[in-house]
């Protein structure tokens, strides 16, 4: 969910005594959307995306583009080593203002305001000067976007307007009790909240409406006495003003769900609540995977479009070598036709379209051949006898390309399957020079000479180290150079994924040991959201790479196969911070 007003007035009541007075010791943009202010360890997150626009301190560390942006190189020229003074909220606006104490080049001393507007797609982080004047903004918006309100650099700084209904805690009994009573029979309660007060969410109307009539769906007429519903909204307006504020994360199947400021009844059993030590934890918990696989989804786009579109190309390439190796396979009976025409060469004349005779390899058959009106009947047969040998070459030919498309089609869905894993900037750089090197993605400029990104890490419960591949030329070197010969290699059975190596450290593992990078083979693979995965396990000496077989790709011999079910909280306990 987007946070609402009244998450974000909690917020801002967590992190105005943790960070007011601090300096800005850092400022990054690890995304388009997200810029991270860093005070003497203290790691301020700052997202303006459509999905998820918050505020909070973060633990995730987040990797930065070789490049900063613009708008990253703005707020370091300003910012940089500026002193926070304050937070400030306008009561229920999902607007946030830092203000800084700061200095210019001169070193003189001035302010600078930077606002966070976290409402949904129209979210934006804006800088202002001293005298609210836009420096400039992450989203600039002309005329053009908008008539009524303009973030251009240079203009004065105007709040977004307002929507005209009551912020629900201005409301009085007696005010709430008129408007009830005007409503629509038919009108959802929920429905009634949001339309009448401003500063409410969807999740807290809902809420309200189950507190009420204990049916989060329940409509007006069902609602005889409105009391319950203005004690509940009282008792919201309370928790509000007085700060009484609990960050609840809402689980399904132990996946978040939602999140709230205050207790949440209305899921009952379907959804489990849990009390998290602050919002910032709450909300790195939450966006966590989320974040992930969105920051994935943009980083790897161009590659995962360039990587599917050669895909799709070899299969329809693929299909089109199929179709005609089977029309190779019928080659027998060209050679029988120019046999027959042979064999009726001395009744045959120039100029008929067909000649029909018996065909002698079926017991005198009667059989119509097509003819080139234009040939002589010796020029139809060599003809018939000549498609015949190119059909009989082509045999082999298409053979091999199709033995090659299959080779490069699965590698392509490795590569495919590579991305989706992608986690840090490294890994998709890492892709990029591969699909180059394999001639799928076109060279330009310099080699790409920084190190690539180091294995995954993890140490099984009895301390035994297991690396896990991110791609497939990093699958290679961990498998064929860096393994131990005696080592444990694992890979999902006929499923694309990670090589994972089990580094035995010269003693025989134990069966838990082997369970575990098991499962991590399974999470790292295609196979992450299923159930009793097949994992091939052998020695690394068993592992072979094929003759001309592309990255990532090997044949192995004597193994077992471990069934197992990826479990995300096992493979954090394993992973090496």
């Amino acid at each position: 969910m987007a946070i609402d007003a009244v998450c974000l007035t909690a917020i801002v009541a967590e992190l105005g005594p943790q960070l007011t007075g601090l300096r800005v010791d850092k400022v990054q943009q690890p995304a388009r959307d997200q810029v991270v202010l860093l005070f003497r360890g203290k790691r301020l997150l700052l997202c303006a995306g459509a999905g998820a626009p918050r505020l909070q301190l973060t633990e995730i560390p987040r990797d930065n583009p070789a490049e900063p942006p613009m708008f990253c190189m703005l707020l370091r020229k300003h910012l940089s080593g500026a002193r926070l003074a304050g937070l400030s909220q306008p009561p229920l606006e999902r607007l946030v203002k830092l203000e800084f104490d700061a200095s210019d080049e001169l070193g003189r001393a001035g302010k600078r305001t930077l606002v966070l507007e976290a409402m949904g797609r129209r979210s934006n982080l804006i800088l202002l000067d001293g005298e609210d004047r836009i420096l400039d903004s992450l989203r600039r918006v002309d005329a053009d976007m908008s008539a009524a309100r303009q973030v251009l650099p240079g203009l004065f700084y105007q709040p977004p307007a307002s929507t005209g209904r009551l912020p629900f805690l201005e409301e009085t009994e007696a005010g709430f009790a008129a408007r009830f009573a005007s409503a629509a029979a038919e009108k959802t309660l929920d429905g009634f909240l949001l339309d009448q007060y401003f500063g409410l969410s969807p999740l807290m109307a809902r809420e309200l409406s189950f507190q009420a009539a204990r049916d989060a769906d329940a409509r007006v007429f069902q609602l005889r006495d409105p009391g319950p519903l203005w004690r509940a909204l009282e008792d919201f307006q309370s928790r509000v003003r007085e700060g009484r504020f609990t960050p609840v994360c809402l689980l399904r199947d132990g996946k978040p769900l939602d999140f709230a400021c205050v207790p949440v009844g209305q899921y009952g059993g379907a959804a489990e609540a849990v009390t998290c030590p602050s919002f910032s934890a709450l909300l790195d918990d939450f966006y966590a995977a989320r974040e992930k696989q969105e920051r994935a989804r943009q980083r790897g786009a161009d590659l995962f479009r360039a990587a599917s579109t050669a895909r799709d190309r070899l299969r329809r390439k693929l299909a089109l070598q199929e179709k005609e190796y089977a029309e190779t396979r019928n080659r027998d009976k060209l050679r029988i036709q120019g046999d027959l025409i042979t064999a009726n060469l001395y009744r045959m004349e120039r100029g008929p379209a067909r000649l029909d005779c018996e065909n002698f390899y079926e017991d005198n058959a009667p059989v119509s051949i097509p003819l080139d009106p234009l040939l002589t009947p010796q020029q139809n047969a060599a003809k018939y006898y000549k498609r015949y040998t190119k059909a009989k070459t082509a045999e082999k030919y298409l053979r091999q390309q199709m033995d090659l498309a299959r080779r490069d089609l699965e590698y392509l869905e490795s590569v495919l399957a590579e991305i989706q894993r992608a986690e840090t900037e490294r890994d998709f750089l890492d892709i990029r020079e591969e699909l180059r090197e394999a001639g799928f993605l076109k060279k330009q400029g310099r080699k790409d000479k920084s190190r690539p990104a180091a294995p995954w890490e993890f140490r099984t419960a009895s301390g035994l180290r297991v690396q896990v591949g991110r791609n497939n030329r990093q699958n290679d070197k961990l498998t064929l150079k860096d393994a131990d010969r005696r080592d444990l290699w694992l890979h999902t059975q006929k499923i694309h994924g990670s090589h994972v190596i089990l580094h035995c450290a010269g003693r025989a593992p134990s069966e838990e040991d082997i369970v575990q990078a098991a499962m991590l083979a399974a999470w790292f693979s295609q196979a992450r959201e299923s159930g009793n995965v097949p994992v091939d396990c052998t020695e690394v000496r068993n592992v072979k790479k094929p003759a001309g077989g592309r990255p990532g790709m090997v044949i192995y011999t004597t193994y077992r196969t471990v069934n197992v079910t990826p479990e995300a909280a096992a493979v954090e306990r394993m992973r090496v911070k």
